[in-house]
């Protein structure tokens, strides 16, 4: 498993429409192979930022695999008048996820108990 983090920096015009149009592009996303869910959220210190956060089952599912689809491209079409500037995009294991949710179950059950 694997996080895919989008910082889309978006004109604060357009926030709201920005917003809409994520919402038309959500149905080309979930589609993809290895999708398993994704969060977007405005930033609270950088308000500008939206943050993207995909899980996917893998790397490949990602990229090359949604990042070279036809899906790809017709989403960031439908999105690229309200960024500001290029996306930027980074990954992260999920391993470090699943084990804070562990810790945390873990401490909850014990207070519990």
């Amino acid at each position: 498993m694997i996080y895919e983090i989008a910082q889309l920096p978006v004109h604060a015009e357009h926030a709201d429409r920005f917003r809409q149009a994520f919402a038309e592009v959500v149905p080309l996303l979930s589609r993809a192979e290895g999708y398993r869910g994704h969060v977007l959220a405005k930033g609270i210190e950088m308000p500008g930022i939206f943050n993207l956060i995909v899980r996917w089952r893998s790397l490949e599912d990602h990229t090359p695999g949604f990042e070279t689809s036809e899906d790809h491209k017709v989403s960031m079409r439908g999105l690229q008048e309200y960024l500001s500037e290029e996306p930027k995009v980074y990954h992260l294991e999920g391993g470090a996820f699943g084990a804070a949710r562990e810790l945390l179950f873990h401490s909850l059950h014990k207070q519990a108990a």
